[in-house]
């Protein structure tokens, strides 16, 4: 089961520039197209649709990042028709929009966002748990509640720890949530295409608060898995090297 996904992802990060559809990746992976995205929406724990996005616009933030390509050139290197839709995907599942990544990264925006502050969630609940490690070096660990299995987005409650240990999310609205867990490693003073390079990461979801309280969340950081969808949030390459250097 496993080895059909594995050749499904690497069709799309060979080529997530094409305009591939389920058809083509059950094809290049020889099974039915129903129990493809059966199988892929297992393993992976998003669709393939999704996790295709996703690789496009990791793709993009590479790129925006060490090229000089404009906006418009980038969105058609990653297989987008249209610089308008790119550029609203890429706000959705980012944070910010391409020209703000692009001057993030070169230095040119202030380290903390407007709306980004800790506790800024408005919800009445909240949510408690534990980050471990697998034995890989952690430094500065961002915790935060996303609507999302892919950490993309802006988190609905956020916390940030020196170091993996004890965490409580605060103001999380009721509903059913994804708790997402980075670390950068332990030298977090680089740039955010820097800290990708080094990133560890679990997920635990849907999680459901529906009181005051929900407590036993346990993460563990580690290295991706190769099925895992990379990580599109700005925010912990943002927060991260601020709170070290504080």
């Amino acid at each position: 089961m496993e080895s059909v996904v594995q050749c499904a992802v690497d069709t799309i990060r060979e080529r997530y520039s094409e305009p591939l559809t389920l058809d083509d990746l059950a094809d290049a992976a020889s099974v039915s197209k129903f129990h493809f995205l059966r199988v892929f929406s297992r393993v992976v724990g998003v669709t393939p649709g999704r996790y295709l996005s996703a690789v496009r616009l990791y793709e993009a933030k590479r790129l925006l990042s060490a090229t000089k390509l404009t906006v418009a050139e980038v969105s058609e290197r990653v297989g987008y028709g249209s610089p308008g839709s790119f550029a609203r995907r890429f706000t959705e599942s980012v944070g910010m929009s391409p020209t703000q990544y692009r001057r993030l990264d070169r230095g040119e925006l202030p380290a903390c966002r407007d709306g980004f502050a800790e506790g800024a969630a408005t919800g009445c609940g909240s949510l408690s748990g534990t980050v471990l490690t697998d034995g890989g070096p952690a430094g500065v660990v961002y915790v935060g509640a996303f609507d999302s299995p892919i950490l993309q987005g802006h988190p609905r409650a956020w916390t940030a720890l020196r170091g993996p240990g004890s965490f409580v999310l605060k103001g999380v609205p009721s509903g059913s949530w994804y708790v997402h867990a980075l670390a950068c490693g332990a030298d977090v003073s680089g740039t955010p295409g820097d800290a990708e390079e080094a990133v560890m990461t679990d997920a635990v979801g849907p999680v459901v608060v529906e009181g005051p309280g929900c407590g036993d969340v346990e993460l563990t950081l580690r290295t991706p898995r190769w099925s895992c969808p990379p990580v599109l949030s700005a925010l912990p390459f943002v927060e991260a090297p601020l709170l070290a250097a504080g």
